[in-house]
C-alpha cells in the first residue's frame, strides 16, 4: 500500500506544478500585454511633432548673358530662393546680398546654353550655387545652413 500513496503524492505534486506554471504564465502574458497597451496609449497621447516653418531667402530675378558656341547672344532670366535652416543664416545672406548676387552673376554667366535647358543641367546648376557658399562671405563667419536652391523663374532665350 505504500506505493499507491507515494504515487498519489507525486501526481498531486505534478498537478500542483502544472497549475503554478499556468498561473505564472498567465501573469507574465497579462503584464506584457498591459505594458504594451500603456506604451501605445502614451504614443497616442503625445501630439505629433510639427515640421518647423521653412525659411527662405528670396533673390530678386536678374538677367545674364550666356555662353554660346555659335557666338549668338543668349540670355538667362532667373529668379531663385535659397532654403535655409536657421534665422542666423538668413540674416547673414540678407546682409551680404550684393556679394551673393555678384557670385551668382559670375556663376550664371559662365554657363552654357545647352546644359541649362536640360533638367540635369538645372540640378547641376543648383548644386554649383550651393557650392558658392562654401567660401565665406566674411571673416569670421559661422557656417551657413543652406539646404536647397529653388528656381521660381527660369527662362533661357
Amino acid at each position: 500500500m505504500a506505493k499507491p500513496n507515494k504515487r498519489g503524492k507525486s501526481l498531486w505534486l505534478i498537478g500542483l506544478l502544472i497549475v503554478l506554471f499556468s498561473v505564472g504564465s498567465s501573469i507574465g502574458v497579462y503584464l506584457l500585454m498591459d505594458s504594451q497597451q500603456e506604451a501605445s496609449a502614451d504614443e497616442e497621447q503625445s501630439e505629433p511633432e510639427e515640421a518647423p516653418d521653412p525659411i527662405f531667402v528670396e533673390i530678386e530675378p536678374f538677367t545674364v548673358n550666356l555662353q554660346d558656341d555659335e557666338y549668338r547672344e543668349r540670355l538667362l532670366y532667373v529668379g531663385l530662393s535659397l532654403k535655409v535652416g536657421d534665422d542666423k543664416t538668413k540674416e547673414i545672406l540678407e546682409q551680404y546680398m550684393p556679394e551673393v548676387r555678384s557670385r551668382l552673376l559670375m556663376l550664371l554667366s559662365d554657363q552654357e546654353v545647352g546644359a541649362l535647358v536640360e533638367p540635369k543641367g538645372k540640378q547641376r546648376l543648383a548644386n554649383q550655387i550651393l557650392e558658392l557658399f562654401d567660401e565665406p562671405l566674411a571673416e569670421p563667419q559661422p557656417t551657413l545652413d543652406i539646404t536647397g536652391v529653388l528656381f521660381s523663374e527660369f527662362i533661357v532665350q
